[in-house]
């Protein structure tokens, strides 16, 4: 008969009893599994020494029971002792998740809506709790039967889930220039809350960005996780230190590889400036690496000398072939605009609001009370401000009540799909993260009202018209650079449906503030529409002509503290030949 059970993370104790012989044997499971056995045999000689006499026939035999009874009392002593820290265990993890439910609890909304609370809550869940489980291999018929009942009742986050927080909160990072050790003290964004991430968190982090090829923030992250054990002064295995230290090598030198392999991609093979460059930004980070390595060997604290501290010696701020630029080639983003810079770049400055219109654009922007000669209207006008002037993006405030609002997202709710699985393949596509449903006029009065005030809004015809479509954004949701027009392939396979024509126009209403981030951009004209509950933007997809509107391609910024609820409405050709006729000039 053996018993198994953990002893401490990676470490595992067997005890074993089996005829005359106690074997207790320990296993330490090392960096890349290198596996390390301390075991010790237990031989109780019972009547070895002569194995035909009886015990009770002479005393002098029963003295050997003695032996036989200090060898099991010092195997239950290990026992009880391995047990005991079992139970330590288990009960540091009681108390960790009870203090983190309390705070949950307290403010739901406002603890789920930081993307940090959001990842460890699925850590928890995934990693740490079938850790947990796993220090509770003794534990009884009914217990195991409530746990098997709970994994087919209550939701459970999957490995899925937890790689999608974390890459979550890479995006965030990479989108607004969030410092590592800022991220890891709970500070977003320049504000302090109050969860901050532990060194294992760090570590977890880290393996999700070396894996999701995002070598360098594997090496921030890396180099924060051994920071933060030194500051909990976490008795850290020698395996796990080795195994972080290994990810970083391996980082650095991934990170040396990708400079290597974009510079095709960047500029003219004939410039001969290039070579010049890149020899030099290579052998910069280079030697950072080094430095860096001979920090860590020399037992130095690498945390203080994070991979951050390389980024200046290559990407100067104002230089349009910083990190970002890079970045953006590396991942096949949409090339360059005006100046060199790559769209995707000018959407991550709109985002963090570093870039805006002119002042002269702005002195252009009016703001007016508007009625269209609708008797409704003239009753309470539109409050309408222009965002630009061609192609033209307006705002319209206070257009949608909190009772609606909250009507949109009761009945969206258990309707809600996510926006990005791909049918074909079952796989979940990275360009936007959220989840939609569908609400028609004929679910409620309210939505039918709603779809005749856009018409109100807009002066366009309802008839053929898309239902109203509620989104929600997920942890770090967004949407990437696109245009709501169908393309020419896709207007190709849109069937009986091509008799609608293209979406004409797009108006969305804004159903919740967003704390941080959140904003709807126009890389190309350099607009930035913050999520206000209750206001409502709208801009037309297509020419006069009927040609597609380009500059109309616009993005979905990350959400970075909050939750964002929009409700869309697009509208379609057909209909308007009368309310929005071709003009006679281009």
């Amino acid at each position: 008969m053996c018993d198994i059970f953990r002893k401490t993370s990676g470490d595992w104790f067997f005890f074993c009893a089996h005829n005359n012989f106690f074997i207790a044997m320990e296993l330490r499971f090392g960096c890349w599994g290198a596996i390390h056995v301390t075991a010790f045999v237990l031989v109780i000689a019972i009547g070895i020494a002569n194995t035909n006499a009886a015990l009770y026939e002479a005393i002098v035999n029963l003295e050997k029971l003695l032996g036989t009874e200090a060898a099991l009392i010092r195997v239950l002593d290990e026992y009880i002792s391995f047990t005991e820290q079992r139970l330590a265990i288990l009960k540091r993890h009681a108390a960790k998740y009870s203090a983190e439910h309390h705070e949950a609890i307290n403010d739901v909304s406002a603890y789920l809506s930081n993307p940090i609370n959001a990842f460890r809550i699925i850590k928890r869940l995934t990693y740490e709790w079938n850790h947990t489980q796993s220090l509770m291999f003794d534990f009884t018929q009914e217990v195991r039967q409530y746990t098997t009942q709970y994994r087919q009742v209550l939701k459970f986050p999957t490995e899925e889930d937890l790689s999608g927080a974390a890459t979550a909160l890479m995006r965030l990072q990479d989108t607004y220039q969030l410092d590592t050790a800022s991220v890891a003290r709970g500070q977003l964004n320049g504000v302090q809350y109050t969860t901050q991430l532990s060194g294992d968190d760090c570590f977890e982090l880290g393996r999700h960005s070396y894996w999701d090829g995002n070598f360098l923030f594997a090496a921030m992250w890396m180099s924060e996780s051994l920071n933060r054990q030194q500051w909990e002064r976490n008795q850290a295995s020698f395996e796990r230190w080795q195994k972080t230290l290994e990810y970083i090598d391996y980082s650095v030198k991934m990170k040396d590889y990708e400079m290597v392999t974009i510079v095709p991609t960047l500029y003219q093979p004939n410039d001969p400036s290039n070579f010049t460059f890149f020899k030099a930004a290579l052998e910069n980070k280079h030697k950072a690496g080094i430095f860096h390595h001979l920090l860590i060997i020399g037992g130095r604290k690498p945390g203080d000398y994070e991979m951050v501290t390389i980024v200046p010696t290559l990407y100067q701020p104002n230089d349009p072939s910083n990190f970002t630029f890079f970045k953006a080639a590396l991942e096949n983003k949409h090339k360059v605009a005006e100046q060199w810079e790559p769209i995707q770049a000018v959407y991550k400055k709109l985002c963090r609001n570093d870039l805006s219109l002119t002042h002269q654009e702005l002195a252009q922007l009016k703001c007016r009370y508007v009625h269209r000669n609708v008797p409704f209207l003239r009753i309470g006008p539109l409050k309408e401000e222009e965002a630009y002037l061609e192609p033209r993006i307006v705002l319209y405030r206070d257009v949608i009540y909190d009772s609606e609002i909250e009507l949109l997202k009761k009945m969206a709710l258990p309707k809600l799909k996510v926006m990005n699985l791909n049918k074909a393949s079952n796989t979940v596509a990275l360009y936007r993260i959220s989840a939609g449903a569908w609400l028609y006029d004929d679910d409620h009065p309210s939505i039918e009202r709603l779809s005749k005030r856009v018409e109100y809004m807009t002066s366009l015809d309802m008839s053929y018209a898309e239902s109203l479509h509620v989104t929600n954004y997920g942890i770090g949701g967004y949407y990437e650079a696109h245009h709501d027009y169908l393309s020419e392939e896709l207007f190709k396979n849109y069937g009986r449906r091509k008799q609608l024509g293209n979406r004409i126009a797009t108006l969305m209403f804004y159903l919740s503030d967003v704390i941080q981030g959140g904003a709807t951009v126009f890389p190309l004209l350099n607009v930035t529409i913050w999520p206000e509950k209750g206001s409502a933007v709208f801009w037309y997809n297509l020419l006069h002509s009927g040609e597609r509107d380009t500059a109309t391609f616009h993005a979905a910024c990350p959400v970075l503290v909050g939750s964002k609820w929009v409700s869309t409405k697009w509208v379609h050709e057909a209909g308007q030949e009368f309310r929005r006729p071709c003009l006679l000039e281009k």
